[in-house]
């Protein structure tokens, strides 16, 4: 069977054997995407029969659609949360999945301020790794020559903790970057990068940068493609080189490291790497020390074909000033993936950010689809949702993922909510629309409406000895500021003009917010220096009427009129702007330390 042409590009054929058969197999799981759904919908149901969950619902051993639909619930994280606090207690009965829990993958996204905690199990690193393995073979049909150099990604682990039971809770990408498969990678030519394992393995963030940008450096030449998980981590990459090219250069030019590196391994490593070259410390210096930053990327890494990052979603945002740094380089989103599980990938990798479309691989879990449309009544227990297979999809419309999984999520809401843009044979192509409920995200945080509402309600108490409140409030996340920050919006009712609040308590309101949001942005502040402090600027009085008859101007209804949590209309904020009054940072970071789950 030859490989579909849909795969082909115009510009060269599969190089190697391995990419022939990489990509013809992905022509074989979307060609059969329904038999394939109803294989992985089998084995997962078949090799979980005796897990209390499935017991629970009396599942009985079957393993066919119907069944499954009809006495299995949708759920939520929410819904799952019991049986995963015994899982985290120590609890090893085989409550979701036959096959022991090795580990939990904490989400981005948060319960009760928290980061979500999901089960796995070990053989989901080699379902990872089959889907990174096919994301070069695509991406060699459309940028020859990739095996001549390098990729400068910058690549960075988190925080771990011990749940109680002894399991080890980290991110998603933590747990891959340190697993056997990552460390002990055989060698790629296609997949050579610049930053040695132990920079990317150490968990203080500064050395971990410092140690992947020096050898991006020192390997200028050599550089192919500059990438990070998300746009907004590479540009943080780039604000750290306009910080640090001082300390960088003196030390390319000695040939030794900076006295802030005191990681063992890395210095180790390091003494085969830096050798002293003044010739490129004079390079640098004259490139960064411009005040114009225009291109800056392929100024120092001159031989760069693409960026590799997320673009999608709220990380579109960042997309004008990765251009200006870059001179326009094509963004690259080879993936689409969460904790909960691996989706799909992008087969036009070198498409604009607005037109990318994941395919999702229908070996990778079970998937059903929740149609979304805001204008019907959300499904409750009384009236459950009726959801949609993987073939019976129709192009233009919005739904949201429900995923069941080998590691023994079943029915689960992930919270994406994806518009099918067509097919690649008979398996659906989606566009990342949003998450579900997130009104603030600078990276990884999701902040909801009810987060920040409480946020506000805690931070306003604060002004209660000035007696005065919060009249209305709205925000946006900034990220023209690198890092990117929470901008929000007050009108103050100040009932005693002679004691109004002073500009160290609305500092504090600041902090406070920040103290009230979950631990994903806290941790963002703290560990990972990848979101600015917290920010409040104060406006006019009567600026939310002018915002309101703003609105109505353009045809909204005074009867259902709502003043917006989240604002990002151009001429809204520049409403807003003109009307601030005063402007308050905070002081200080939020609390945050990687404490043992309870």
């Amino acid at each position: 069977m030859a490989v579909d042409s849909a795969l082909s590009s115009p510009f060269r054929p599969p190089k190697s054997e391995k990419d022939t058969k990489a990509l013809q197999f992905i022509e074989d799981m979307t060609r059969n995407a329904d038999s394939v759904q109803e294989r992985v919908l089998r084995e997962i149901l078949s090799r979980n029969a005796d897990t209390e969950y499935l017991r629970r619902f009396k599942l009985n051993g079957a393993t066919d659609r119907d069944s499954f639909k009809s006495k299995i619930p949708v759920g939520t994280y929410e819904d799952l949360q019991p049986y995963i606090q015994r899982i985290a207690n120590g609890d090893k009965s085989p409550i979701f999945s036959a096959h022991p829990i090795s580990e939990f993958l904490t989400s981005s996204g948060t319960s009760a301020g928290e980061r979500k905690l999901m089960p796995t199990i070990r053989e989901e690193l080699d379902r990872r790794q089959l889907l990174y393995s096919l994301l070069m073979p695509v991406m060699n049909l459309y940028i020859p020559g990739l095996d001549k150099g390098k990729a400068l990604y910058f690549l960075f682990v988190k925080a771990e903790t011990k749940t109680p039971g002894g399991l080890v809770a980290r991110p998603v990408l933590t747990s891959y970057y340190r697993s056997e498969h990552f460390k002990n990678r055989p060698y790629d030519p296609y997949n050579v990068y610049t930053s040695p394992n132990e920079a990317i393995l150490c968990v203080d963030s500064f050395q971990s940068m410092y140690t992947q940008m020096l050898c991006g450096l020192l390997m200028r030449e050599e550089v192919l493609r500059v990438g990070a998980v998300f746009a907004s981590g590479l540009l943080r990459a780039i604000r750290f080189l306009q910080l640090n090219w001082k300390l960088l250069a003196h030390d390319i030019n000695t040939g030794t490291l900076n006295a802030k590196i005191t990681d063992a391994s890395i210095l180790e490593c390091m003494t085969k790497i830096l050798k002293p070259n003044p010739e490129l410390a004079e390079f640098i210096t004259k490139e960064c020390s411009e005040e114009n930053w225009d291109r800056i990327i392929t100024r120092i890494w001159p031989n760069t074909k693409y960026l590799e990052v997320i673009v999608t979603g709220a990380m579109a945002q960042y997309i004008p000033t990765l251009e200006y740094f870059s001179g326009g380089l094509p963004m690259a989103c080879t993936m689409y993936a969460s904790s909960e599980c691996y989706f799909g990938l992008n087969l036009r990798p070198m498409c604009k950010p607005s037109e990318v479309s994941y395919t999702i691989m229908p070996n990778m879990g079970y998937f059903e689809f929740l149609p979304h449309d805001p204008s019907i009544p959300a499904p409750s227990r009384d009236s459950p949702p009726r959801l949609v297979d993987l073939a019976d999809l129709e192009v233009g419309k919005e739904y949201e993922l429900v995923i069941t999984t080998y590691a023994g999520l079943y029915r689960y809401r992930v919270g994406d909510i994806l518009q099918v843009t067509g097919f690649h044979n008979s398996a659906p192509q989606f566009r990342f629309i949003r998450r579900k409920n997130v009104l603030l995200s600078i990276e990884s945080d999701k902040t909801d409406e009810a987060e920040l509402q409480m946020a506000v309600e805690n931070a306003s108490t604060l002004l209660k000895e000035f007696n005065t409140s919060v009249v209305e409030y709205t925000s946006y996340a900034d990220s023209k500021t690198i890092p990117g920050h929470y901008v929000i919006y007050w009108e103050l009712l100040v009932k005693d003009p002679k004691n109004s609040p002073t500009n160290g308590v609305l500092n504090q309101c600041c902090l406070a917010m920040e103290e009230s949001l979950n631990t994903v942005y806290r941790q963002s502040r703290v560990a990972d220096n990848s979101i600015g402090p917290l920010e409040i600027r104060i406006v006019k009085n009567g600026t939310f009427e002018e915002l309101m008859d703003y609105a109505i101007s353009r045809g909204a209804s005074i009867n259902q009129y709502k003043v917006p949590r989240c604002v990002s209309f151009t001429p809204i904020m520049e409403l807003l702007d003109s009307r601030v009054v005063s402007v308050h940072f905070s002081p200080a970071l939020p609390h945050w330390i990687p404490d043992r789950r309870r």
